[in-house]
């Protein structure tokens, strides 16, 4: 299944929304997704799984990218 992050790049810095990014990754389940990430140094807003047409609509961007962390 395929996961939408929305993060910040720094944990130390208050979250603004104008810096949130999002990255898609692999993983069972949101806790999977979030473990695949702990090394990270980003501050995890929030995890959603992405199906369907919603999925579909995402891939459309040219900026859609998958990462599959082992």
């Amino acid at each position: 299944m395929i996961f939408k992050v929305y993060y910040q790049d720094s944990k130390t810095e208050v979250p603004v929304r104008e810096k949130t990014k999002t990255i898609f990754v692999e993983g069972n389940s949101e806790r999977d997704v979030r473990t695949k990430l702990a090394d990270r140094p980003y501050n995890i807003e929030f995890v959603t799984a992405v199906e369907g047409e919603f999925l579909e609509y995402e891939k459309q961007s040219e900026d859609f990218k998958v990462l599959e962390i082992g």
